[in-house]
């Protein structure tokens, strides 16, 4: 380890929460240095993270993901408390898809037949859903 570079098997990180998160009002370090009111409602608090999720979190803030590495915490952060807290006729899922089907969704999105991605999705599984009922109930009745 050079001068200057963080032992990043003892890295600490600290970043600021708030519930603000469930409004899905986002703040950025800028914000935060700006001197704005956001520091009087929020807490410091350190956590301990393993070095290879801290060099992931440093690669986001790299490629311009985010702007600093507490940015990309408070985002994954934000992430969690959503999924956590959704509402009870709603369930939240992580899916995976292969990069071209991506790709297909966010041309959905640039020609407007969905709003986001994630919209998109909910449509395509809406739709798969009710062909799918329909032809059980056509089998039922025939």
């Amino acid at each position: 380890m050079s001068d200057g570079e963080p032992d990043l098997q003892n890295f600490y990180i600290s970043a600021c929460y708030t519930d603000k998160c469930r409004t899905k009002q986002r703040y950025s370090s800028d914000t935060i240095n700006a001197g704005t009111n956001m520091a009087s409602d929020t807490e410091r608090v350190t956590v301990r993270i393993p070095s290879d999720t801290v060099d992931a979190l440093h690669s986001l803030v790299k490629s311009g993901e985010y702007a600093t590495l507490s940015d990309a915490v408070r985002a994954a952060i934000d992430s969690f408390i959503e999924s956590q807290f959704a509402p009870d006729y709603i369930k939240k899922m992580n899916i995976e898809l292969p990069k071209g089907n991506v790709v297909d969704l966010q041309e959905l999105v640039k020609s407007g037949d969905s709003v986001s991605v994630e919209d998109a999705i909910r449509n395509a599984v809406r739709e798969y859903v009710r062909r799918h009922l329909s032809k059980a109930m056509k089998d039922l009745e025939g």
